[in-house]
């Protein structure tokens, strides 16, 4: 049996980066989580794990070790072309959302991943 779990994150704003996690990962505000500082989100059907995010006074200042890889395609098998439109389309949200784009990697001819950061600069993938 699997151990239920929650990611926990840094953030000088709490709120603002619960909310683009809501949106990057489809997510919600967990019910009943009321702390002016820290946040909390959930997979509204239940099946990832919470994500919370804790007020804390320094902001980031080095490379994160640990990050979220978005995977928006879904499981391989892949249409490459597909794959390439659904990260795109994503990358684009997440711009408009407040994340930077950094750098696209590809493997081989195919787009691979694009690597971002989120509204205080921690990287994440979209692949």
């Amino acid at each position: 049996m699997a151990t239920h779990w929650t990611l926990g994150g840094d953030a000088t704003d709490p709120q603002r980066l619960a909310a683009f996690w809501a949106q990057a990962l489809g997510y919600v505000p967990e019910d009943g989580y009321d702390d002016p500082d820290g946040a909390s989100i959930v997979d509204p059907a239940g099946r990832g794990p919470a994500v919370s995010f804790l007020r804390v006074p320094e902001v980031k200042t080095t490379k994160n070790r640990f990050h979220i890889d978005i995977r928006v395609a879904g499981e391989p098998p892949w249409d490459p072309d597909d794959r390439a439109r659904l990260i795109l389309a994503k990358v684009a949200e997440l711009v408009t959302a407040g994340a930077t784009e950094i750098r696209t990697e590809h493997y081989g001819d195919q787009l691979g991943h694009v690597v971002m950061l989120d509204p205080e600069g921690n990287e994440f993938c979209v692949a």
